[in-house]
């Protein structure tokens, strides 16, 4: 069902005023990076902040009085100018420790110019004098009103700002989303560094809504948004890139932060795009994320990018690279591969049908006669070997216990042993799990077989 429009709030302010912080704070989640270094948050992030029983958006953005010295900089301002637009209210975060600073002037003058609603506040209201500071006429920037103070560490002053939000929001008739259960499929988006994932997001969304650069390891931190396809939600997450531990240790643990998020982030994910550089070989690092991958049991799409770099393409060219990676990684042979070009937009479309396949396979439940015949047939071709077991097993019969992945126990007889663990030879089970995959169409999502004991259930 589609979801109602929510509002939106934006945090804005020069770096290190604690934006960060309170987007964590509003959304009751620890997904913004904090740190003390100035411009951990490169792209903007989104969130919902639940309030009153409804629901607005929060985005948070980069520090708005970056030096433009670089591609990412000029990146960094473009979203937070692009955020704005969006915004319903602006909500200008300025630091009550540090004071007013020119900077703080210049962001306030800017804002005010933009016409639309801009809520002061005043982080770091840890101290009384603190809080009385904020009816000091220093503080009365360029003509907005005198500053609310709040601790986005501490949490005192949220309810004060959010009370003030919905008031504003109220004014211009735009008034919160009531909560409402979401039924958004988690879609993940794995790569090593510079393979194009924020590109492909981009390409996806049809707006430059993450930060795009040939300089590796420009996305952090993962990043989501919500997004709408044909009356369906998709989370769409960036993950940042994965890197060697030496290189993270000296970038000062904020890539590290990211590959630990991004393993956490798969924890809660139902579908991966795995990007690779289709023009490049198979390296180390996709190995990596290959592995991690595979242990997350979640569903699994290959995305071949920069598909427009290949030259002299012919039919085989497809084939060429399917066989390559799947020798690279022959236990990922289940996941489709699909050839894009984020660049140009080529199939990218596509991904969001292949990912509603790949979703349904997951959550596939089968009827039991139709189990035991596959499982009869298979037994028929090739009947069990033996494992461990003193004598030639026996397999009694077949359930699916689980989805999600599609989890399947088999009742096993050996001699006087019944449900003995090692009874069958693994090969056998993935021979079984082949069948199975080719009888039930289970392309994309990983299949798990066990054996059931007479009380438990034991994996293989």
């Amino acid at each position: 069902m589609p979801r109602p429009t929510v509002p939106t709030i934006v945090l804005v302010g020069r770096t290190n005023v604690g934006k960060s912080t309170l987007f964590n704070r509003l959304i009751e989640k620890k997904e913004a990076l904090v740190s003390d270094i100035p411009g951990t948050t490169r792209d903007r992030k989104e969130g919902d902040c639940l309030w009153r029983g409804s629901i607005v958006k929060v985005i948070d953005t980069g520090g708005l009085d970056v030096e433009i010295e670089s591609e990412i900089e000029r990146n960094v301002l473009k979203q937070a100018e692009l955020a704005i637009k969006q915004a319903d209210v602006i909500v200008f975060v300025v630091d009550l420790e540090v004071g007013p600073l020119p900077q703080d002037r210049q962001l306030a003058s800017r804002l005010a110019r933009s016409k639309k609603p801009v809520l002061v506040v005043g982080n770091k209201a840890e101290k009384p004098a603190l809080i009385a500071s904020v009816h000091n006429k220093e503080w009365r920037l360029g003509g907005l009103p005198a500053p609310l103070p709040v601790s986005a560490l501490r949490g005192t002053g949220i309810g004060d700002m959010l009370d003030e939000v919905f008031e504003q929001l109220k004014k211009l008739d735009r008034l919160p989303a009531p909560l409402s259960a979401s039924n958004a499929i988690r879609v993940a988006v794995i790569g090593k560094p510079n393979v194009g994932k924020s590109s492909l997001l981009n390409a996806v969304l049809g707006e430059e809504r993450f930060i795009a650069s040939p300089i590796a390891h420009t996305t952090r931190e993962p990043n989501d948004v919500l997004v709408e396809y044909k009356d369906r939600e998709y989370v769409l997450i960036d993950t940042a890139g994965i890197r060697k531990t030496a290189k993270t240790r000296r970038a000062g643990g904020l890539e590290e932060a990211g590959v630990e998020r991004t393993k956490r982030i798969l924890e809660h994910t139902d579908v991966a795009l795995f990007v690779v550089d289709v023009s490049e070989p198979i390296g180390s690092q996709d190995r990596t994320l290959a592995g991690l991958l595979k242990d997350a049991q979640v569903g699994i799409i290959v995305v071949a990018n920069k598909w427009d770099l290949i030259g002299g393409k012919t039919p085989q060219t497809t084939t060429t690279f399917q066989r390559a990676f799947y020798d690279a990684f022959p236990f990922l042979t289940w996941a489709p591969i699909t050839f894009v070009s984020a660049l140009t937009g080529q199939r990218v479309t596509n991904l969001f049908e292949l990912v509603d396949k790949v979703q349904s396979h997951r959550f596939l439940e089968i009827p039991e006669a139709d189990l035991m015949e596959a499982l009869n047939d298979a037994v028929r071709r090739h009947p069990p070997t033996r494992g461990k077991g003193p004598a030639p097993p026996k397999v009694l019969g077949i359930d699916q216990i689980a989805t999600a992945p599609p989890t399947f126990a088999l009742t096993v007889k050996a001699g006087r042993i019944e449900g003995r663990l090692d009874v069958l030879n693994v090969s056998w089970l993935r021979y079984l799990e082949h069948r199975l995959r080719e009888k039930f169409d289970l392309q994309g999502t990983p299949v798990r077989v066990t054996v059931k004991k007479a009380r438990s259930v034991g994996k293989l």
